[in-house]
């Protein structure tokens, strides 16, 4: 009985480093014709642009919660605001 439990653990925990491994980075950027981005880190393609930079968090947070993923912020001027947000 007590082999089945370790095979079950060893699986989950298998399973949540697979998550991480997978997981996305998605940047919220601003781009030269002023609307704000969401994207994969480097990714050539916006994945949906915005009119603001809190909409485009709003959008982000909710792609990374479904993909394990995290997100990293730009300032207006492209430095990093916050990072593994």
């Amino acid at each position: 009985m007590g082999e089945k439990n370790i095979k079950t653990q060893k699986s989950t925990t298998e399973e949540t480093k697979e998550r991480k491994d997978s997981a996305r980075n998605y940047h919220v950027a601003k781009r030269p014709d002023g609307k704000w981005q969401v994207k994969f880190a480097k990714g050539e393609k916006a994945i949906k642009l915005f009119d603001t930079q809190t909409d485009a968090i709003a959008y982000a947070k909710k792609l990374a919660q479904n993909q394990y993923g995290c997100i990293s912020i730009h300032k207006k001027d492209g430095k990093l605001r916050k990072q593994k947000y």
